[in-house]
């Protein structure tokens, strides 16, 4: 049976065991790492707040991040080096990542959305000193880069060489790896002997990145075998494909040497078999040759001839059967041999780990407290080597600035502007002769903070409520009173002598078809609007206020007001005063045209003069 070595931390490898167990394999879960997360500053996490593109390189740069709970651009894109990072994604942030075909890094950069990335701001969230040709690629196609480092792996036990006697004494086929990191931890500080064991092992890795850094511990190409990824089921598929080549290698069994052994038994009986019947048809020759007369001798004789060679294939068969069950009862005295030895090699082997065990319990109890504050002192002079070995670069500072301007003068956004000139102070922020430049970018910060945006959708609605109202107007009316009733004195005769009055009375009759006078009591006419003016009139009102909605959405302040001026004027003029409607409408116009709309607010940035002297 096949002994794999799984080294993934602890809680990994649990899934892939158990496949492999399932599949008539010897798993056994040695984790070499074990991972640390840890707490970045306020810097460092500030560029996932406007981040374009964010790069997650494992589950535990995910996992850790999580742990933060920083501020992160959800709309960004999001991108994991394999599936099972892209599955964590969707579970702690709820956003679809892209994964690339090939999980390693040469295949997150071969991504189409990742080759063209000229000043695009990319966070890379990974572990201490993971992933650097996927940075030192994405800053060579103009990106603006950001480290977010939140994790680190460490071995568990400082000596391997207790590590590599373990393995030997288990007979440990083949390992499983998955980081450059653990292939450190196995190899470092091992003897001559240990390492020439290590070398003859089966290596199955979860890329190539990590089977050409086993190449450079002299491990050869032929004990290398790169799965598809590091997922469970592309290192079981790899494992499974080339375990049935080490199966062909075994050493044959004592079944099988038992089998030869009836082998030749039973061609010794063959051959034994092939005898008696030469000897029976000789002495039917012999009979033959005797010609006898009497019946009944040659009878006898045929008799005896037939009983001795049935009596002899019998004594055949008879030793033939023996020599079989000698060879069964060796085989029963081997295999009960066969089973001691190996209860022996498991009491061994139990009590090896008991005491590999209670030596690891012993050693971590004892340098957990020193472990713990040289992990700290290590992370203190990390960083501060990082701070060190990290020089200003003008091209990017100079990159940034002009992005400012540029979200400033052709976008008006006053807030993305800000959150870049923040960036840029972040990133000056560590290096001397740069005070005079950050006083500028800081005054700049202030006044765009200072910019309140227009409440452009509380104002629309306000509109809104206005323009509702406008059919509840009640117009300017005058009460008229009844004509006085008058007696018609125009009223022909049938009488032929009085033609003459008759015919004055026709031709008043004729005048008043042109003319008509009509006397009213009590109170001076004023004009009135009929229906359809006043139809035309509240569609102008609310032609108005539209064209307000209008100019605030496409910004044009002057165009809002005078829209506003000319509702006013006609609500004013038309509709009753007194009315509590009028009265509204009015009150929410004044309102509205006391709003503050300065669209575009004049802001000179102080910092570009400096960044330019500062840059020669």
């Amino acid at each position: 049976m096949l002994n794999i070595l799984i080294t993934r931390p602890q809680g990994k490898g649990a899934a892939l065991a158990q496949q492999l167990e399932q599949a008539g394999y010897q798993a056994s879960l040695f984790p070499v790492l074990k991972i640390e997360y840890l707490t970045p500053d306020s810097i460092e996490l500030s560029p996932l707040t406007n981040a374009d593109k964010i790069i997650f390189v494992s589950q535990d740069a995910v996992l850790a991040l999580s742990e933060l709970k920083p501020d992160i651009n959800i709309k960004a894109q999001f991108y994991g080096v394999g599936q099972q990072t892209a599955d964590t994604i969707y579970e702690v942030f709820g956003v679809r990542a892209a994964v690339p075909k090939q999980h390693d890094s040469e295949g997150l950069l071969a991504l189409k959305s990742l080759a063209d990335v000229d000043s695009c701001n990319i966070v890379l969230v990974k572990g201490i000193g993971g992933r650097p040709d996927i940075a030192k690629t994405l800053k060579q196609r103009g990106a603006f880069l950001n480290n977010c480092v939140v994790y680190q792996r460490t071995p568990i036990d400082p000596e391997p060489n207790n590590w590599i006697d373990h393995w030997q004494s288990q007979n440990v086929h083949g390992i499983v790896i998955t980081s450059n990191a653990a292939v450190d931890a196995i190899f470092k500080n091992l003897a001559a002997p240990q390492r020439q064991w290590l070398q003859q092992c089966r290596f199955y890795v979860a890329s190539e990145r990590i089977g050409a850094y086993l190449q450079q511990h002299q491990v050869s190409s032929a004990n290398i075998h790169i799965a598809a990824g590091a997922s469970d089921n592309a290192m079981f598929t790899c494992i499974n494909q080339q375990g049935s080549k080490m199966s062909e290698q075994s050493v044959p069994s004592t079944v099988d040497k038992a089998a030869q052994k009836t082998t030749n038994a039973t061609a010794n009986n063959g051959k034994a078999t092939a005898k008696s019947e030469t000897l029976k048809a000789t002495d039917k020759a012999d009979n033959t040759k005797q010609r006898v007369s009497k019946v009944g001798s040659l009878a006898l004789i045929i008799s005896l001839i037939v009983a001795s060679g049935v009596g002899f294939e019998f004594y055949q068969k008879l030793n033939a059967s023996k020599t079989q069950s000698l060879a069964v009862n060796q085989l029963n005295e081997q295999n009960k041999l066969l089973q001691q030895e190996l209860q022996a090699l498991k009491l061994a082997q139990a009590n090896l780990q008991q005491t590999l065990l209670t030596s690891e319990q012993k050693v971590t109890a004892a340098m957990r407290e020193s472990t713990t504050k040289n992990q700290q002192e290590l992370k203190a002079a990390l960083q501060q080597a990082q701070q060190q070995g990290s020089s200003l670069n003008p091209q990017e500072v100079t990159s940034l600035q002009r992005m400012a301007e540029f979200k400033l003068w052709a976008e008006n956004d006053y807030q993305g502007t800000s959150a870049v000139l923040k960036r840029l102070d972040a990133l000056l922020s560590d290096h001397p002769g740069t005070i005079t430049v950050r006083q500028a970018i800081t005054q700049d910060i202030q006044t765009l903070d200072a910019i309140k945006p227009i409440a452009v959708e509380a104002i629309y609605l306000q509109l809104s409520s206005v323009l509702k109202n406008i059919d509840e107007l009640v117009f300017n009316a005058v009460n008229l009173p009844e004509e006085v009733a008058k007696i018609d004195d125009k009223v022909l005769s049938e009488d032929l002598s009085d033609w003459q009055q008759n015919l004055k009375n026709s031709w008043d009759q004729f005048l008043d078809g042109f003319i008509t006078i009509r006397h009213r009591e009590g109170v001076a006419i004023e004009p009135l609007l009929s229906e359809q003016q006043r139809h035309l009139v509240n569609q102008r009102v609310k032609l108005y206020i539209t064209q307000a909605q209008d100019a605030l959405l496409s910004k044009h302040a002057s165009v809002y007001f005078a829209a506003l001026s000319e509702a006013k004027r006609l609500v004013a003029e038309y509709f009753k005063q007194d009315d509590d409607v009028t009265k509204m409408v009015l009150k929410s116009l004044s309102n509205l045209e006391k709003e503050q709309l300065n669209f575009n607010p004049k802001v000179n940035l102080q910092s570009t003069q400096q960044v330019k002297e500062w840059a020669k």
